[in-house]
């Protein structure tokens, strides 16, 4: 008995600080959310006060006059190509890197190492003048190929190790079935990485909405800026009306929130996956 009780009374003081570290959390985000609900009248009476009623008219000026719906669409549009292409290279490259042997292999996974650890400030004035020389200035191209570029080393690196540890038997039994590299990639190996792969989707999705250098300096045209850059204008127009500052900033951080609560299981799964090889 007195085993057990000891037990339980050290998991409570665990789920205290847990509690404690989720409301720490939460607060700031529901105290920006309370914002934007609120006029500049009732944000004068304190900051958590309950406004008479919810103003969503924030969102629609953050929405319409900040722009917030072009800035919204040019993310969309920028995200879903760099996490896709990402996933498919990686995914090919990584399959290369753990079980294929080719020349300068350990080379080039070198290189790709060096690469993670490159910050963006490092070659944004080289990669401005390429694409200024290539007439991809102000284009999507110039927002979508160099975030590929940058996500390719973490995915490959990923997408190797994830596939490491799979169960080898599973593979050499399809080499012993006589099956080719395609058919062990589709058909075996794809279908068990669909955790890894979601884990790696969830990263890329983050780095790539928050991105805030290259949109910065490769593009100029407001109708191909995204909610980061939008943001940062929107900002310098309304800065002293703040609940429609708060309201921009929601549908900014908004499908951030969102995508993890929604794979944060896939997350924990792709995570701890070779944890139980």
């Amino acid at each position: 008995m007195s085993r057990n009780f000891h037990g339980g009374g050290a998991v409570l003081p665990s789920r205290i600080i847990l509690w404690l570290f989720a409301i720490l959390t939460v607060i700031p985000f529901a105290l920006l959310i309370l914002t934007s609900l609120k006029s500049r009248t009732d944000l004068i009476q304190g900051a958590f006060v309950l406004p008479a009623y919810p103003h969503f008219e924030n969102y629609a000026n953050a929405w319409i006059e900040g722009h917030f719906n072009v800035y919204f669409l040019n993310s969309v549009l920028i995200v879903f190509p760099v996490v896709i292409a990402s996933i498919i290279l990686g995914t090919l490259t990584g399959f290369s890197f753990a079980f294929l042997s080719f020349p300068f292999r350990r080379t080039i996974f070198v290189l790709l190492t060096i690469g993670m650890m490159v910050p963006t400030e490092a070659f944004i004035i080289p990669l401005y003048y390429e694409m200024r020389y290539v007439g991809l200035i102000n284009t999507y191209a110039a927002l979508i190929l160099p975030q590929i570029a940058m996500s390719l080393p973490f995915a490959t690196m990923f997408m190797a190790s994830a596939m490491q540890q799979l169960p080898s038997e599973i593979i050499e039994a399809a080499v012993l079935d006589g099956a080719s590299r395609r058919y062990i990639l589709s058909k075996v190996i794809v279908p068990l990485m669909l955790p890894s792969m979601s884990t790696l989707a969830l990263f890329l999705f983050i780095w790539t909405w928050n991105e805030f250098l290259i949109p910065l300096v490769l593009v100029n045209d407001d109708n191909y800026r995204t909610l980061p850059i939008g943001m940062l204008f929107f900002q310098g127009r309304y800065t002293v009306n703040t609940p429609v500052l708060t309201a921009g900033a929601v549908i900014v951080i908004g499908p951030l929130i969102l995508a993890y609560m929604i794979f944060q299981r896939k997350l924990i799964t792709g995570l701890t996956a070779g944890a139980t090889k």
